[in-house]
């Protein structure tokens, strides 16, 4: 005899977002709150009428198919109920001949893809990475001829600047940014007027103010890492993954803050940073530009800076932060001292170039490339804002994993640093944060280490070791690769 399965929610947030009959129900506050994993169950409620249909929505197909996001918890769920997937459409077929889809709007545009569609159930992982205008407009297509009444549910993590944070604001203490506990859940009722949200407690008061209208209704149900205990139990040593994040991304993931907004000294203080007289000799070593390209004149007297950090990943597992060049000066002038500088590091030292955005940003940092042909030289996209880039040195920094090596550019660097992201200006912290990224997450950096007085380097090109100053026999003199 076969073993019996029980999927059903946890007790809590997480099972009242699924009883909730509101047409549209936000779910979310801290991180690790069991949200997805309710999205999912909710996703399946309809699932035995062969009229139904849902899709599901992140920002992009990648968030989608993330190492443990959301196909990946699908899988533990939807075969246990006799669906069969299909992962090249991204798509769940149920016994019944009804079907899950999950979708992506990486681009404003992508909303009318599904112009004339029908979905009856209609889910947003992760609503704040998604515009209003995605979500209204996706809305008109939350409609239904399979005889379920068409519906929304959504999870969220806080975003001050986003325009969720307005819509839930009154389950919100406006002071403390935390959820009001006696409100989440609360049923109201709003219509949306030329592009003015009305609100009111009940279907009846909107109509008696607004005659002809159709109100929806909404809740917002906040959720904590507390909630999840299953997960805990998983995964105890996630809450000091939470712990350990800056002040401003540990309020809103661990605590669910939707008020807190970044200010100065909040990723960096001065006192993070331990200063040295050198670095060590052995690790890996890049340059990394951030790049700007204009002078200084009476109409713009303090323009953006060009700045390059040089930085080594050492043996001892602290990230030594050896110079910074920065200077302004037009497109032709930073062309010729970023090579300069190049020439001054030397060939061991790797070179990022930070590419804008766009085909002139490409073709801009394709122009590096090819002047600087002679060196270990890369373009990186960036990914993110400035913040989410930074965040990664910025609790590096508070943890005392990031040294400065002295030098007469401490104090400039430093004061940048600790006024970001309110400061007039944060080409080093991007500068900062493209080198410490680098240096963590691309192996392709070579190691270069020092033996009897001698400085030579071991690649990871598969194979690659020639260092520009002789060659490094098959690399194995030293353990193989390094």
């Amino acid at each position: 005899m076969s073993a019996t399965h029980i999927i059903k929610p946890q007790p809590g947030p997480q099972e009242a977002f699924l009883a909730s009959s509101a047409d549209i129900v936000f779910y979310g506050g801290a991180a690790f709150g069991g949200k997805t994993y309710a999205l999912l169950l909710e996703a399946v409620r309809h699932t035995g009428n062969p009229r139904f249909g849902g899709v599901i929505f992140r920002r992009t197909t990648k968030q989608v198919t993330a190492e443990g996001g959301l196909w990946d918890t699908s899988e533990e769920i939807y075969p246990a109920l006799g669906a069969k997937s299909n992962s090249s459409r991204l798509q769940w077929a149920f016994p019944a001949g009804s079907a899950l889809t999950f979708a992506h709007l990486e681009h404003e545009k992508n909303k009318f893809d599904w112009q004339g569609a029908q979905i009856a159930f209609l889910g947003f992982d992760e609503v704040t990475h998604f515009t209003a205008g995605q979500f209204w407009y996706l809305l008109s297509r939350n409609r239904s001829t399979s005889g379920v009444r068409p519906y929304v549910r959504a999870t969220c993590n806080p975003d001050p600047d986003s325009w969720v944070a307005k819509f839930i604001a009154w389950w919100i203490n406006q002071d403390t940014g935390y959820a009001i506990p006696e409100r989440s859940g609360v049923v109201r009722w709003f219509m949306r007027r030329n592009n003015e949200l009305l609100w009111a407690d009940s279907a009846d008061e909107l109509v008696a103010q607004h005659p002809g209208a159709q109100p929806k209704s909404f809740t917002f149900i906040a959720s904590s890492y507390q909630d999840n205990k299953l997960g805990l139990d998983r995964d105890p040593g996630y809450l000091a993954n939470l712990e350990a994040l800056p002040t401003v991304e540990r309020e809103r993931l661990k605590n669910g803050n939707w008020k807190i907004k970044p200010a100065a000294g909040d990723y960096f203080k001065k006192g993070y940073f331990p200063i040295v007289d050198a670095a060590p000799g052995t690790g890996r070593r890049i340059r990394y530009w951030d790049r700007a390209a204009t002078e200084p004149s009476e109409a713009n007297p303090d323009p953006d800076w060009t700045a390059g950090v040089r930085a080594c990943l050492a043996d001892d597992g602290y990230v030594y932060i050896e110079h910074v060049e920065r200077f302004q000066g037009t497109p032709g002038k930073v062309a010729k001292r970023v090579h300069a500088t190049a020439e001054q590091d030397g060939r061991r030292i790797s070179i990022g170039i930070e590419q804008d955005p766009g085909q002139a940003g490409k073709f801009e940092a394709e122009t590096y490339v090819k002047l600087l042909a002679s060196f270990m030289v890369f373009t990186v996209p960036p990914q993110g804002d400035k913040e989410t880039r930074a965040t990664p040195a910025s609790t590096a920094a508070e943890h005392g994993r990031i040294r400065l090596v002295r030098g007469p550019w401490n104090e400039a660097f430093l004061n940048e640093l600790e006024s970001f992201p309110k400061g007039a200006h944060d080409d080093q912290v991007d500068a900062l944060s493209g080198a410490y990224n680098q240096l963590i997450g691309n192996p392709r950096i070579p190691i270069e280490f020092q033996s009897s007085g001698t400085r030579a380097m071991v690649a990871d090109f598969g194979g690659y070791t020639d260092t520009g100053f002789g060659t490094v026999p098959g690399g194995n003199d030293f353990g193989g690769f390094l």
